[in-house]
């Protein structure tokens, strides 16, 4: 008779081991789960390569040292990181634990990241303490209680390989591209991955039991993006630092690429007006032309008819396409000193959503009439058909006026360009009657030769810049006026007066340069304008225009109409660069549905998520600008490196407890004086006179000082530049009392070498 046998042990499943966790609570331990399932030593192996499959997908995920967690029993809040993004732009974050992530990727809910305002806002590599819910769907969204920071999930920096064979760790460290973060990261050979010296990586801390508080902190290598000996290294970083997308999907590239040229069905026939685009040199994508003749309306003598074309760019991206969604994403291009992160494929931003001379286009085109008083007095929409006259530069268009055509311009004088001039003069009349605010804001360009920087020049300033741009704000004004007219929702550019704080913090700094504002009064562009006239024949000058720009608000995208102060229009939305800004392009579909001008018009669906559209094509645009800074910044910092030790002229841009911000004369570039290089005194921020004051002489370093500083230090990988100050302060103010200065006194420090002292003391 045969011995009896044990029964062969039921099969191990996922099922059978997701089934064990839920009935534990949705939580437990290893040994848990095998008791639960009644196995044997001889299924454990199996079971942990379940549970590891189940970890890796999203399904389960860790509560402790020992536990694994349901992916669907996930507490109602937490602390999260955020990740990623999906295909919508919307953010994505996983639940952090005390031994790494846990549960699945969780999408926070829409509009989540971009109702963080400001220095708050959410991007990818940020820590969030957040609420979870579940919708119908089942699946968990995520709304953010609090931002706590950054996480450690994404740090970029350059790697620098350990050259020393007897290092302790081998390996080498990655130091932080943030100019924030001063501490690199040791990387342990183990933990190097592909890298090699000088490449551009992303690290994540790794939870070492060497490490210490005041001690390093250890990571490991989980993505390689570029070398810092790339020529784009600076565009590269910042793009990676602000989550700026780079490239295109195959549907978006192969959705481009089946774009026909445009043909006269359904447009107005606009080849026979000699409309002309107006550039930078070096641009690659024009989206704008205009043309002007004299109105000859009997009624209206004097006057002039403008027409505005604009890059027909709806006709290519269609409401929830790939390349729809891809622009929504991006929001707007971003513009480098090296490169273009371009909102749209090459294909149609350079190419048929661009203007070239004497190639057709499609376009979406306004004619405004001005009487000669620069008053628009009508104007009206066509989706038309032209062929750009010739492509100009700001350069070549100014030096025809000026009576220096070259073998271009001089067929084009008498015919387009004087014209051109003319109905802008007009137009300008009526712009000083407008009043708009007038801040004196120069730009600068990076000069490259051989993939580096070599130099940096202002960019000048012609009559041809105004002109288009007054032509353009005219052209937006009409837009907004139009589907205002016709009850249809819109985007907004929409621009804030300022807060009553700024205006205080304003009427208390303008008597400490012998100026004053009224209290009261109405807050308008053009009281500004008064004291920006005044503060021209002042030494001041400098310091008054960076205060009164610093006391206006940040213009946003809205579905709801504030007006626009800075420009001071009742209303005003973005039509004329759609290549390159999302808003323009709502702006296009909202018009071809309102006057009927094809069946590819706005749907209900993208008006109905107008909020949400703004708010992120506004979180996007911030995200654009601080990244064009940051790598402007990087370049200027690479250029400057070899001039350590040099000596330079520049100005006092912004004064903080910790130190003075100065801006170089020279090439722009913005740099930090620490308060421990102004000298043997306690300084003390005197916020109501935007300056550094000496605690025992009332000596003062203010907004707007002209300074010589020296170069101690230029950081290339996070673009930080440190001077010390070689100017004296200047003399205290008459009246100054060592008291009233005493009581602002915290935050204030002495030098370096007092405060060494003290501890040796």
């Amino acid at each position: 008779m045969a011995k009896n046998r044990p029964p062969a042990p039921e099969p191990l499943t996922r099922e059978r081991v997701l089934a064990a966790i839920r009935k534990s609570g949705g939580k437990a331990q290893k040994r848990d789960i095998a008791h639960e399932l009644g196995i044997g030593p001889e299924q454990k192996k199996e079971l942990r390569h379940i549970l590891r499959e189940l970890e890796e997908e999203g399904a389960l995920g860790r509560s402790g040292r020992k536990s694994y967690a349901d992916a669907n029993a996930l507490p109602e809040s937490g602390v999260m990181d955020i990740i990623d993004r999906d295909h919508d732009g919307e953010l994505i974050a996983r639940m952090r634990g005390p031994d790494g992530y846990f549960g699945p990727r969780v999408r926070l809910a829409p509009g989540e990241a971009r109702r963080m305002r400001g220095e708050a806002a959410i991007g990818i590599g940020d820590r969030v303490l957040a609420r979870l819910a579940r919708e119908e769907g089942g699946e968990f969204v995520a709304r953010v209680v609090k931002r706590l920071g950054q996480s450690a999930h994404r740090i970029l920096g350059v790697y620098r390989a350990n050259k020393d064979p007897r290092a302790r760790f081998g390996g080498g460290r990655v130091e932080p591209a943030d100019r924030k973060a001063r501490h690199p990261l040791v990387i342990e050979a183990a933990h190097v991955g592909e890298a090699k010296d000088g490449d551009l990586v992303f690290a994540e801390v790794r939870v070492s039991g060497r490490d210490r508080a005041h001690g390093p902190k250890f990571g490991l290598i989980r993505e390689v993006v570029g070398s810092e000996r790339d020529p784009r290294a600076a565009s590269i970083l910042a793009m990676h630092t602000h989550g700026i997308s780079e490239g295109f999907s195959p549907e978006e590239e192969a959705q481009a690429n089946a774009a026909q040229k445009p043909t006269l069905k359904g447009r107005t026939d606009l080849r026979d007006v000699p409309l002309i685009t107006i550039d930078p040199e070096d641009a690659r994508d024009h989206d704008d032309a205009v043309y002007a003749s004299l109105d000859t309306d009997e009624k209206n003598k004097g006057g002039w008819r403008v027409w505005v074309a604009i890059a027909d760019v709806a006709a290519y991206v269609q409401p929830g396409s790939p390349l729809d969604r891809g622009a929504w994403r991006r929001a707007n291009s971003t513009y480098f000193p090296d490169r273009v992160a371009p909102m749209l494929p090459e294909s149609l931003s350079a190419d048929l959503c661009s203007l070239r001379e004497h190639e057709e286009r499609a376009c979406l085109a306004v004619e405004m009439v001005f009487n000669s008083d620069g008053h628009k007095l009508r104007h009206k929409f066509v989706r038309g058909l032209m062929r750009s006259a010739a492509k100009l530069s700001y350069e070549q268009a100014q030096a025809a006026i000026d009576g220096k055509p070259n073998d271009k311009t001089q067929p084009l004088l008498e015919p387009i360009l004087r014209p051109l001039w003319a109905a802008y003069a007009c137009v300008w009349a009526g712009r000083q009657k407008r009043q708009p605010l007038e801040i004196d804001a120069p730009e600068h360009k990076i000069i490259f030769k051989d993939g580096k920087v070599a130099g940096v020049k202002r960019r000048e300033r012609f009559d041809a810049h105004k002109l288009i741009e007054e032509f353009m704000i005219q052209a937006n004004v009409c837009a907004a006026e139009t589907l205002e007219q016709k009850n249809r929702p819109q985007i907004y550019r929409v621009h804030d007066r300022p807060s009553d704080e700024k205006i205080a913090a304003l009427s208390d700094f303008l008597p400490t340069v012998e100026m004053s504002w009224t209290k009261g009064q109405n807050v308008t562009a053009a009281r500004f304008n008064r004291i920006l006239h005044l503060a021209e024949q002042s030494p001041n000058k400098d310091i008054i225009n960076e205060v009164v720009l610093r006391t206006q608000s940040q213009a946003v995208y809205s579905p709801d109409n504030i007006g626009h102060f800075g420009l001071n229009l009742a209303r005003y939305s973005h039509f004329t660069s759609p290549i390159r800004r999302y808003a323009d392009v709502t702006i296009h579909r909202a018009l071809i549905k309102a006057l009927k001008l094809g069946d590819d018009g706005a749907t209900d669906q993208e008006e109905g998520r107008h909020v949400e559209t703004a708010e992120h094509i506004s979180e996007m645009e911030r995200k654009s600008m601080a990244a064009e800074r940051d790598a402007t910044a990087r370049y200027i910092s690479a250029f400057l490196a070899d001039r350590v030790g040099n000596t330079f002229e520049g100005r006092v841009t912004g004064v903080t407890r910790f130190g003075l911000f100065i801006r170089l004369d020279e090439t722009q570039a913005d740099g930090l004086a620490p308060i421990s290089t102004l000298g043997n005194e306690r300084w003390v921020h005197d916020e109501a006179a935007h300056a550094l004051v000496g605690e025992q002489t009332g000596q003062r370093f203010p907004l707007g000082m002209r300074v010589e500083v020296r170069l101690d230090e230029a950081t290339p990988i996070s673009g930080g530049l440190l001077f010390t100050v070689l100017s004296d302060p200047l003399e205290a103010i008459p009246g100054w009392r060592k008291s009233r200065v005493s009581r602002q006194g915290r935050g204030g420090f002495r030098d370096r070498d007092a405060k060494r002292g003290k501890r040796r003391r």
